[in-house]
């Protein structure tokens, strides 16, 4: 980390602070652990988030937050003019510090068209001068993204910091009980789960036939099944309702991501990929079964007690590839459902 002491000092006396949000749903969730430890490092200082429009509602459920600035730019948008206008309206709320959790050029341009003084954030994409508080990134030391993110809130490179309060995220039993109602679900009978998307490939995503031979088991001792996903999942979706006979409500695609939530808060245990609803569920606390394939539980696992993570160590897996390279995915089809089916049993207390 390369900081001057004078840049220590204004780091430790800090009122308002503001966070350049990743643009991922499961990155987002696990910058919480940072912000709650902000919360505790400058207590009484306001927390600001500079967010995309679709993650606002996520950071709304931290209590630690202040307020969500939109952040309006999308993938790979420069539009230097457009930041310059929205760094003049940043620059008037009177921001002491930025944490910057993108590694990415464009995300730390801002919080310098903005003078916020103090501009936090890892080396990246030619960021010097940019980020004024640079930090190097020690996965050996540190493999846990969320660590990672937890890492910025050190003010000397011997100070030493734990990742030890999780992201925890709140939904209100009303916002629960209307969605409910919205998608028509009993709310006397239990349901699980069901998120067979992820954004990354299908590489990471167990079969579907696997999902729909599930929602079977299920049905058998009386569990609802819901499944839950965007509008890319959609077509994922439609085959596992088909392929189980009906057997499972079929949602994807059909909830925001705020009725999403409330869903994964009703239900008893969750069944998903590794996914950003798999990092919601955690951050709420519910039993889950996380299913990695070609991505690694020692990078982005579920911040959870309450999470069984299942995972096949092949000689070829982790590869981090969006489709397998070897043309079977076997790293998520030798997951089988019966023993997903028996680990549901086991969280929920069932057996």
């Amino acid at each position: 980390m390369l900081v001057n002491k004078k840049t220590l000092n204004k780091i430790r006396n800090v009122n308002r602070i503001l966070i350049i949000a990743p643009s991922w749903l499961g990155d987002a969730v696990m910058s919480h652990s940072l912000i709650r430890r902000l919360a505790q490092v400058h207590s009484g200082a306001s927390i600001d988030v500079f967010s995309s429009h679709a993650l606002k509602v996520i950071f709304e459920q931290m209590q630690e937050v202040n307020d969500v600035i939109k952040n309006p730019f999308g993938h790979g948008q420069l539009k230097i003019r457009d930041r310059l206008r929205v760094a003049k309206d940043i620059e008037s709320r009177g921001y002491d510090v930025a944490y910057i959790l993108p590694n990415s050029f464009k995300s730390a341009l801002v919080p310098f068209f903005a003078k916020i003084p103090n501009r936090v954030g890892y080396k990246g994409e030619s960021r010097y001068g940019l980020i004024n508080c640079r930090h190097t990134i020690d996965r050996n030391k540190h493999p846990l993204l969320a660590s990672q993110y937890l890492q910025l809130v050190k003010t000397g490179p011997q100070e030493t910091v734990v990742l030890d309060d999780y992201p925890a995220l709140t939904v209100h039993q009303k916002d629960l009980v209307q969605s409910l109602k919205k998608f028509n679900i009993n709310p006397l009978k239990p349901y699980i789960c069901l998120c067979p998307g992820a954004e990354y490939g299908p590489a990471k995503r167990w079969p579907q036939q696997h999902f729909a031979k599930l929602a079977h088991q299920l049905f058998k001792i009386q569990f609802d099944t819901i499944t839950l996903g965007g509008k890319n999942d959609i077509k994922i979706g439609a085959t596992i309702h088909r392929d189980s006979q009906h057997k499972t409500q079929d949602l994807t695609g059909q909830t925001n991501l705020n009725e999403a939530m409330h869903l994964i808060a009703g239900a008893t245990c969750v069944v998903t990929n590794d996914s950003g609803l798999m990092h919601v569920a955690a951050a709420l606390n519910k039993p889950l079964i996380a299913l990695f394939g070609s991505s690694s539980p020692e990078y982005t696992p579920p911040l959870s007690n309450k999470a069984k993570i299942i995972t096949r160590s092949l000689p070829c897996s982790p590869c981090f590839k969006r489709t397998c390279p070897l043309g079977h995915t076997n790293c998520l089809e030798d997951i089988t459902t019966n023993e997903v089916f028996m680990d549901i049993l086991k969280l929920t207390e069932l057996q």
